[in-house]
């Protein structure tokens, strides 16, 4: 029994050693954590500036389709908007990354974090559109008509009553779609772009182990999904207090 458990304690403090030399091969060994550090910078700050232009992209998109469906107005600029979503929403996020990178700016030195923030942009505001859109159309028409009776023009309107509720019921939504487009960004690494994901298998291509840094990047991903998944929790349970 003796022997049995002092066996036990040698495997047991050979598999500690092991994860230790492991993990200073991974991670401390050369700076090696730094992949990750400067990939996760990247991650975000594409994250952020993806978001803003998709707000901007999609409420504009949506303001064009709702306004069609309430007046009739803007065929034009309607169908321009449908075949945007179409399209966005039809093709998979990394062939727009790839084509944003080596077809729209194939022959110029454009700067990667800049190509991934339009490509990811465009994709994240068809959706976005969309979202807006429903919460728009949701508004009872009886605001809408008002405003008019108030002498509101329809751009008055719609930008001090309408838009306001609209995204006030979409907020939540929206908030999630920054969730999504946050864990989209792992593909980054498909125009050669120093992102999360592509610094954990710069990792694994000098240690020849995958185990290790794909792990630490799920968990760097985890957490965050996690921490921005609470935040919007605690908002959803604010605005459904501040409606009481």
């Amino acid at each position: 029994m003796h022997g049995m458990a002092r066996l036990l304690v040698r495997e047991g403090c050979g598999d500690v050693e092991d994860f230790k030399v492991r993990f200073y091969t991974n991670f401390i060994k050369d700076d090696r954590y730094m992949y990750l550090v400067k990939g996760l910078g990247n991650t975000l700050a594409i994250t952020f500036l993806a978001v803003l232009l998709g707000i901007a992209l999609g409420f504009l998109v949506a303001i064009i389709r709702s306004t069609y469906d309430k007046t009739g107005k803007g065929r034009i600029l309607n169908l321009i908007c449908k075949i945007y979503l179409t399209v966005i929403r039809g093709t998979p996020m990394m062939v727009q990354l790839m084509i944003m990178c080596y077809v729209v700016f194939g022959k110029y030195n454009m700067n990667k974090l800049i190509v991934a923030t339009l490509a990811f942009g465009i994709n994240s505001g068809a959706y976005v559109a969309e979202i807006v859109r429903s919460g728009i159309m949701s508004i009872d028409p009886g605001q809408l008509e008002a405003g008019r009776s108030l002498g509101f023009s329809y751009p008055q309107t719609m930008w001090y009553i309408i838009m306001p509720q609209a995204f006030k019921n979409v907020l939540p939504a929206l908030a999630n779609e920054f969730i999504v487009l946050l864990k989209e960004t792992s593909v980054c690494g498909y125009i050669g772009m120093m992102d999360l994901t592509r610094g954990g298998d710069i990792i694994r291509s000098r240690t020849y182990e995958a185990f290790m840094p794909l792990i630490a990047v799920a968990i760097i991903y985890l957490i965050m999904v996690v921490v921005l998944s609470g935040l919007v929790g605690k908002l959803e349970r604010r605005l459904r207090t501040s409606e009481r």
